[in-house]
């Protein structure tokens, strides 16, 4: 059966949830196509809404962001960000970060996406909480016994980020990986429509290092695009606008 129609979706269909979707809309529709953010494990739209998705929607890009729903396994994620694309009114751009890049480059195997960004990318569960354990070892050890993955400025963030407002955002995230989703190694699949598709990062990442960064764009033909200095949450960082307007820049490009 192929990938866009899957056995277990008939015999174990994902159950219905409430998704939550914020959206910002540019003042003039200029036929670009929508945006949607799907953010890590642990997170809401909120990653978004800080910074990039009123940016994205001031440049004339319909954005929206999704929070993942709670409890969901990797599979309910991928429908979930499958149903909300295909609920737009145009073909959509998917943007995920961190585990929500690997949901995006799931969905990419079964929605024709216009485009993709893969923002500091967890496409390998094991590697990741490999670097976890290396940084903060307190907090990473619960993780593989299905408790709480306890992060830390040191982990997220550069140094540069004022550490009143990192403990706000670390309040906010609630990190519980499903073991079998962890050590899950099958490659996402090849993508429907073979999308144009970005990998971004920076070199200085303490989860995603610079090899995983530079497999991960392979896998799709391609280079990373980095950003020295910056930590896992590019989004989050004082220096926010530049990544974003890369991506807005780069998207531009492959539209025109």
């Amino acid at each position: 059966m192929s990938d866009l129609l899957r056995f277990t979706d008939w015999t174990r269909p994902v159950p219905p949830a409430d998704r939550e979707v914020v959206t910002l809309l540019p003042d003039d529709d200029e036929g670009h196509p929508p945006v949607l953010f799907v953010p890590g494990m642990g997170h809401g739209a909120w990653a978004f809404a800080e910074q990039w998705l009123g940016h994205t929607a001031g440049r004339g890009y319909p954005a929206h962001a999704l929070t993942p729903r709670s409890g969901g396994d990797l599979r309910s994620q991928v429908h979930d960000v499958i149903q909300v694309a295909a609920s737009l009114p145009r073909q959509t751009v998917l943007v995920g970060h961190g585990v929500g890049a690997l949901v995006v480059a799931r969905a990419l195997g079964r929605y024709p996406a216009r485009a993709a960004v893969l923002v500091s990318p967890v496409l390998d569960g094991w590697a990741a909480l490999g670097a976890a354990l290396r940084v903060n070892p307190a907090g990473a050890v619960p993780a593989l016994f299905g408790g709480r993955l306890r992060l830390n400025a040191r982990q997220l963030f550069s140094p540069e980020m004022p550490a009143d407002r990192a403990q706000e955002y670390l309040a906010r995230i609630d990190a519980r990986p499903r073991r079998r989703d962890l050590i899950a190694r099958t490659p996402p699949p090849r993508p429907v429509g073979r999308p144009p598709t970005l990998v971004v990062g920076s070199p200085d990442d303490r989860v995603v290092r610079r090899k995983a960064l530079d497999r991960a764009a392979a896998e799709y033909g391609g280079a990373p695009l980095l950003f020295p200095g910056m930590g896992h949450y590019l989004m989050l960082e004082d220096g926010w606008t530049e990544p974003i307007d890369a991506i807005l820049d780069w998207l531009g490009k492959q539209l025109s």
